[in-house]
């Protein structure tokens, strides 16, 4: 490929009753802009005695951007936000300098209402100079989030801008996270629409670029500066995101995000000594996971 710099699998891995797929980091790119981590949830049928529920667990350094397709998740937080998500919409938590939250299928979703779950969740590290801010919640409704259409594709900005819009998801960085859906074969044009490293996660259905097939379940990774001609195929989804990168590295541990590796060994200290803000009226607790070696 000439210009486009890599491609990348989705792995897919369980986490009890949900099925997940990584997509970033990867060993050959940690980061696409402010993107550190992108995991794909599901599809997968929920019923009775199988739900999505993950315990109490922190972050820093980061923010979460939470977007489902289809299905609900309800969030709550150590500052002590409850919000339903629902398809469409927008969770986005600011971690800052410490946070932590469950996610779980609602209560009137646990009887013998069977739905599909499908969905994203998305960490954006926070500059330099804001990992240590205060935590937020941010929910943005579906009909807040700027939707258009070109020839035969749908656009929805999720977050950032591009195509000349603004998301009003209150983001710290320059980024674009952008959902694209064509029901016929359509040309996507990206040159002088958004700015920085960019990332084309296929949801569903192909796309063609540099004279390549990419299949769902594939990320490609390129520049946005020099990227070749791009096809979505008939029948196709895609997320388009990132942005610029950041001028420092970025470390990962667990949970946690930081320019600095000092700062991820207090966050695992504070955690394992569980002196971490708790989410009211929850009283789980995730480990911290043990180095394998």
């Amino acid at each position: 490929m000439s210009n486009e710099g890599l491609i990348i699998p989705e792995r897919s891995r369980d986490i009890g009753d949900f099925l997940v797929g990584r997509l970033i980091p990867f060993r050959k790119k940690r980061m696409v802009g402010p993107f550190i981590f992108i995991d794909h949830m599901g599809p997968t049928t929920i019923k009775k005695g199988h739900y999505m529920d993950v315990d109490q667990h922190p972050h820093i350094g980061l923010s979460t951007l939470t977007y489902m397709l289809e299905g609900e998740l309800m969030h709550r937080d150590s500052i002590g936000t409850e919000q339903r998500i629902s398809p469409g919409s927008v969770n986005w938590m600011v971690a800052g300098s410490g946070v932590t939250h469950t996610e779980r299928t609602p209560n009137d979703l646990r009887d013998d209402v069977e739905f599909t779950a499908h969905g994203y969740q998305i960490w954006v590290a926070l500059p330099k100079h804001l990992e240590d801010i205060e935590p937020e919640f941010h929910h943005i409704d579906f009909e807040q989030i700027p939707q258009w259409t070109d020839r035969n594709a749908t656009f929805k900005l999720i977050a950032g801008k591009g195509y000349g819009r603004v998301s009003p998801v209150p983001v710290h960085s320059d980024l674009f996270m952008i959902d694209i859906t064509s029901q016929e074969q359509y040309e996507l044009h990206i040159s002088g629409e958004l700015e920085g490293e960019i990332g084309i996660c296929i949801v569903k259905g192909s796309i063609t670029a540099c004279d390549d097939s990419i299949e769902q379940g594939n990320m490609l990774i390129s520049k946005t500066e020099d990227a070749c001609k791009i096809t979505l195929q008939p029948n196709t989804h895609v997320l388009l995101f990132g942005g610029k990168p950041f001028p420092e590295e970025r470390y990962i541990h667990w949970n946690f995000v930081s320019s600095s590796k000092e700062k991820l060994e207090i966050a695992k200290t504070k955690w394992n000594n569980k002196e971490f803000p708790k989410v009211p009226g929850d009283n789980t607790y995730v480990p911290l996971p043990v180095p394998r070696f």
